[in-house]
């Protein structure tokens, strides 16, 4: 579990380093992203990394790590939007969108850390194919339930599932061996 820990951190520390170069870039004007505009952003690189497995052509050159690292930074920006809300104009400072990215981050981390000791680990032995469709499940299910208005009847809501998609994006990278090139 300790290599998990370590793995999981080395990929969040690069995640975070990239979130951070964009927001000097860009600011942080995902703040006025609808949660379905989030979701479908997520669906479109869970999509990409999909036809990269299936397809025996790329047309592009970026690989599926990029399209990992987008599905857990989206992520945690959905997360930071469901708490907030959506903004009509950027207004968060780097330092505060940063500590609200820990924040959301160390939820996550100690929500995998629970599962992974009652699962054993389990994902170590999956394929990397197998948590693209995971987190392509868990897309529709919160296409679902943004359809339903947020409400559920029996289900977890949308944050586990945002939770679950930066989750098994981090286990994919440890399993494509990305955190050995950081």
């Amino acid at each position: 579990m300790t290599s998990t820990s370590a793995e999981y951190d080395a990929i969040i520390a690069f995640c975070r380093s990239l979130f951070l170069s964009k927001m000097h870039d860009y600011g942080c004007a995902w703040r006025i992203l609808r949660l379905p505009s989030l979701t479908d952003q997520i669906y479109i690189k869970a999509q990409r990394i999909r036809g990269l497995q299936e397809n025996e052509v790329q047309k592009v050159a970026e690989d599926a790590t990029s399209e990992f690292i987008g599905i857990i930074n989206y992520s945690v920006m959905a997360l930071i939007q469901l708490d907030l809300g959506i903004a009509s104009q950027p207004d968060l400072s780097a330092d505060k969108a940063i500590a609200l990215y820990d924040e959301k981050i160390a939820l996550t981390k100690d929500l995998m850390l629970a599962k992974n000791h009652d699962y054993g680990e389990a994902w170590r032995d999956m394929r990397v194919s197998s948590l693209t469709d995971l987190i392509l499940q868990k897309l529709l299910r919160v296409k679902q339930i943004e359809d339903n208005k947020g409400k559920t009847l029996v289900s977890e809501g949308i944050d586990a599932n945002y939770q679950d998609m930066i989750n098994y994006a981090v286990f994919s990278l440890i399993l494509m061996k990305f955190n050995q090139d950081i």
